[in-house]
């Protein structure tokens, strides 16, 4: 049964871009100052690993930021369908200044323990925490943390 969505997060265009542009920099720097200069060798591994990771991330970053979140009445999950938690299952949320949470986003507590996930700019999921927000408007966000307090009991 499909059910009618209630809030929803996409990602800023223009923050995208200039997210996975500031990583895709970083990376294509750290190899140049590792192929124009060669250091001592553990040197040239290390910098040839940072600058790989940097445009890892910034692929994982640019794929991850091609979806949505989607709030209904019984769940949180992506555009795709991937379930992020169940309303059922979170305890409390928190947009707190000092909340251990994304840009522009939230945190929720959930009762259970689930799959440890991570979609750059997006969401992420460390045990009984979720992270929502990133790439996001806070309007948006905002709003979701509104309409999910007021399912919560």
């Amino acid at each position: 049964m499909q059910q009618d969505v209630l809030a929803t997060i996409k990602p800023s265009p223009a923050r995208r871009l200039l997210g996975v542009g500031m990583l895709s920099v970083v990376g294509v720097l750290v190899l140049y100052v590792a192929l124009a200069q060669p250091p001592e060798p553990v040197w040239l591994v290390f910098l040839l690993v940072v600058g790989g990771a940097a445009f890892w991330l910034a692929y994982r970053m640019w794929n991850a930021t091609n979806d949505w979140i989607e709030l209904t009445q019984s769940e949180l999950r992506t555009g795709a369908g991937r379930l992020i938690v169940k309303v059922a299952d979170i305890e409390s949320v928190d947009r707190g200044v000092f909340a251990f949470k994304p840009s522009n986003g939230f945190l929720l507590k959930t009762r259970t323990s689930g799959e440890n996930s991570w979609a750059p700019g997006l969401w992420w999921r460390l045990g009984r925490r979720v992270g929502v927000g990133g790439m996001t408007a806070a309007a948006e966000t905002k709003y979701m943390t509104d309409v999910l307090s007021s399912l919560l009991p």
